[in-house]
């Protein structure tokens, strides 16, 4: 499994720049590092110095590079599907629906690149994403978590309303005569839906454990650059992915941002000759210390409290409700459901509190 890295921040900040440093960094250690690219532009390559493809390609020594491009994972990905329904299916109805014919609705392309993510986290060491770096790249990482929330969800409004009563009564006959494994048929359906929440489940582990990914904010010392990464910060959190630290960069001295990202290592960077890779590298923190980094989420069962680390916003920008044994945190543009532990689960919030950049809810 790959240690997956990337990096946030306002555009023009640097954030490319800085994630080919990071991969060659890592290369230099000897790890097998894998550069993914989310920009099917020629920046991406002009900026690495090299035109890179579809599939990943050696660039130097432990190094390698791939630039997404969503209509070749649509067609790829579009031929798995297909081999699916003819492995469940009895009569398989997409067989003369083909990729090429397909196009790209919104948000397809994010879907498609964690999918890409997914495929590549055997064969690297290290994987370094350099998506969009804003809110997209967030939600795209949280993925996971939100179509777990939407299974479990929606999964139990339909079984409890008349109609998904009405219809489990036909399920068994219906999908004896459509599919072609019988066992399948005999617990309605729970094979593949315990297959899905799986991979769900070890898509959210992965986000929530810094050993296995994390992101820095990148900044200028910009007034605009240090609010969006400071808002990013707190976005991050949303979706459990740990923030390890801060790159200032083209600049020489980080009390210029320190306040800001109080808790949080900050590394200056300084603004390097061009093609000047090494000196780059070097001005680099360790980018895999993630584990002192501040936790988005942690619970406290025996006191029977949930802290949540939401920096970047204050009192007026959080909300919190509750419905049935979860609750809802949204802050600013980002909502999080959390699925609380079975002691809490249930019990009716009783008080909350906004602290020093943690919402403390107590049970």
């Amino acid at each position: 499994m790959a240690f997956i890295l990337t990096f946030l921040g306002k555009g023009g900040t640097g954030r490319t720049t800085c994630a080919i440093a990071a991969a060659k960094k890592f290369a230099a250690q000897g790890k097998r590092v894998l550069l993914v690219g989310q920009d099917p532009t020629p920046a991406f390559g002009l900026a690495l110095g090299t035109t890179v493809g579809v599939d990943p390609q050696e660039i130097s020594a432990n190094f390698s590079a791939v630039q997404l491009q969503t209509t070749t994972l649509l067609e790829r990905s579009w031929e798995e599907v297909k081999k699916l329904e003819a492995q469940y299916l009895q009569s398989p109805i997409l067989k003369n629906v083909f990729g090429q014919e397909l196009t790209i609705f919104p948000g397809l392309d994010q879907l498609l690149a964690l999918n890409a993510l997914r495929e590549f986290d055997s064969r690297y060491d290290v994987i370094i994403y350099d998506g969009a770096g804003n809110q997209d790249t967030l939600r795209l990482l949280g993925t996971p978590e939100t179509l777990s929330w939407y299974i479990r969800r929606f999964r139990q409004v339909f079984i409890d309303s008349d109609l998904g009563k009405t219809v489990s009564m036909l399920i068994q006959p219906i999908a004896a005569a459509i599919f072609t494994n019988n066992n399948f048929v005999g617990d309605n359906f729970a094979q593949p839906t315990r297959q899905a929440n799986d991979l769900l489940d070890q898509g959210k582990q992965a986000v929530n454990d810094p050993k296995r990914m994390a992101a820095f904010l990148v900044t200028t010392e910009d007034e605009a650059a240090i609010a969006s990464a400071k808002y990013l910060w707190g976005s991050a959190q949303q979706i459990g992915l740990t923030v390890a630290g801060v790159l200032c960069n083209r600049s020489s001295d980080a009390s210029a941002v320190s306040e800001a990202f109080q808790t949080l290592p900050i590394s200056a960077i300084p603004v390097q000759p061009v093609n000047d890779w090494q000196s780059l590298i070097d001005a680099l923190p360790e980018l895999d210390h993630t584990s002192e980094a501040p936790r988005p989420i942690a619970v406290n069962v025996a006191e029977r409290k949930v802290s949540l680390f939401l920096p970047g916003f204050d009192k007026k920008q959080v909300k919190l409700t509750q419905y049935g044994t979860e609750i809802t945190i949204e802050a600013g543009d980002q909502r999080r459901n959390i699925d609380l532990p079975a002691p809490l689960r249930g019990q009716p919030v009783t008080g909350a509190k906004f602290q020093d950049g943690y919402l403390i809810i107590s049970f």
